[in-house]
């Protein structure tokens, strides 16, 4: 048999083919959920992430797909010279994103339910990298997870991406919010009194509303609010009613709230049935069993961080025969608000969760904003002659007040806000715990304007203080002088 010689240009096109053909079955990039590259074929690696509420911890992300899937906040893993893509899914309406630092990875703020974001960079250096929900407190709240990268460094000084190493990135502070609004609860709205009636059913509408508020002049700041306002609507039931409670979360919200509160027997006091997403309303009953003026608030992880930002009211229980008459009841409430910016800083200011737990506040407040109830349109209000009740509450979420009045003595305090033991008599000056309260009363004897503060003074320097104006006649066999009288308290 003869050598039969092969053509060299059918050989070429068979190999040209065959190569076409291996090309064209290969995938363009390669999706995987666990890294299988190597150092020496860098490859795309891709990971999906899908947020979750309500588990352990309360916010998180899960992996979807591969052996990831399911997993809650992964441990992702790539090698250097790979690159990373990751997909975000937002699996409720609710403000979230992911950010990984080291490489300026952002997957761009998602507030919509199954709204996706997706980053892509390159993984030029190794080591371990977090990457984590930028949202305020999520990340606190167990919104993070780690990026393994191996392999060894490219040489050379590595330099982060649109970053300079001489320059150091400073905090910046926008506007003040032009269309800022006042959250400030006017203390004279207070419901009327129950009064001797018999039990029977209430139902009680609250509204969770995120506000931009003015927080202090030149100054707004992000508010969480019931009904739009701080603290939020006084509540006034009597012993033995049965309420129902129904709970909605504006649709313009971007954070789930509930409500928690102290005078409810049952667990979580309502806020195990009071998650609730924006646009989305939950309901629940309660029978009120003990009298007393209890502390209601948020009680959505971060809850410190909801109830800074304003979440917190009070709920008043009357007892069997209702409350003694008086001339004059306000609603007051003090707590504190945590700004990354130094107080008296111009524009909208910004939360810090870290000052929050360091338990660092730039602002206390009354009734919501700075100096709020000094105001002509907020101050307190009444007559000589006038009986005054106060009904006061602490959010806090850390902080202890002293409430005091300046120039008048409490004639009863009905201490840790305990409305059937027997009121102190004759006080300067009454302590209230974060998430307690107090009812105080006294006659108003002498007319001026009297000021309302915590007596750790120095707090009125940071915006905590009211003013009780009492119009009427002069008593100068209480309180006569032949100088001049100046503006000092005392």
């Amino acid at each position: 048999m003869k050598n039969r010689q092969l053509n060299p240009n059918w050989v070429a096109a068979v190999l040209i083919g065959f190569t076409l053909l291996i090309v064209a079955i290969l995938p363009v990039s390669i999706r995987i959920e666990t890294n299988t590259s190597t150092a020496d074929s860098p490859t795309v690696v891709e990971y999906t992430l899908k947020t979750v509420l309500g588990q352990t911890p309360p916010m998180a992300y899960i992996g979807v797909g591969g052996t990831i899937d399911g997993v809650i906040n992964p441990d992702l893993t790539a090698n250097v010279g790979d690159t990373v893509r990751i997909t975000v899914i937002n699996g409720d309406p609710v403000l979230h994103d992911m950010m990984i630092d080291e490489f300026n990875a952002h997957s761009g703020h998602l507030d919509k339910q199954d709204q996706e974001g997706v980053t892509e960079f390159v993984a030029n250096r190794p080591g371990e990298f977090v990457y984590y929900c930028s949202t305020p407190a999520h990340r606190e709240v167990g919104m993070q997870g780690k990026l393994v990268i191996t392999g060894e460094a490219p040489s050379g000084e590595y330099v982060a991406a649109d970053q300079s190493p001489s320059v150091a990135l400073q905090p910046t502070t926008a506007p003040a919010d032009p269309n800022a609004v006042s959250i400030v609860r006017n203390p004279a709205d207070v419901p009327p009194p129950v009064g001797d009636r018999e039990p029977m059913t209430v139902r009680v509408d609250l509204t969770a509303v995120e506000v931009v508020g003015q927080l202090a002049d030149g100054a707004t700041f992000s508010y969480f609010t019931f009904d739009r306002t701080v603290p939020g609507p006084m509540l006034r039931v009597r012993v033995g009613d049965s309420v129902e409670l129904h709970l909605k979360n504006d649709t313009t919200s971007l954070f789930p709230h509930s409500i928690d509160l102290h005078s409810v027997t049952g667990p979580g006091g309502g806020a195990v049935y009071t998650q609730t997403n924006p646009g989305a309303e939950t309901m629940f009953t309660f029978k009120g069993l003990n009298p007393g003026l209890y502390v209601y608030h948020c009680a959505t992880p971060s809850v410190a961080h909801h109830i800074a930002n304003g979440m917190y009211g009070l709920i008043l229980v009357e007892p069997e025969g209702g409350l003694p008459p008086v001339d004059k009841e306000f609603y007051m409430m003090q707590g504190e608000i945590y700004t990354a910016q130094p107080f008296g800083t111009a524009g909208h200011l910004d939360f810090s969760h870290a000052k929050m737990l360091d338990e660092d506040p730039e602002y206390f407040v009354f009734n919501g904003a700075s100096m709020a109830l000094t105001t002509d349109e907020y101050a307190l209000r009444a007559n000589v002659g006038d009986t005054v009740r106060i009904f006061f509450g602490v959010g806090g979420p850390n902080a202890t007040s002293s409430f005091h009045v300046i120039g008048e003595i409490f004639d009863r305090v009905y201490d840790q806000a305990s409305l059937t033991a027997s009121p102190l008599t004759d006080v300067q000056t009454t302590l209230v715990p974060p998430g307690g309260a107090t009812m105080v009363e006294f006659a108003l004897e002498v007319p001026g304007r009297y000021i309302l503060v915590d007596h750790a003074l120095a707090r009125l320097e940071r915006g905590l203080a009211g003013y009780l104006y009492a119009e009427g006649a002069d008593a100068p066999d209480i309180f006569h002088s032949e100088g001049e009288a100046s503006s000092a308290g005392h």
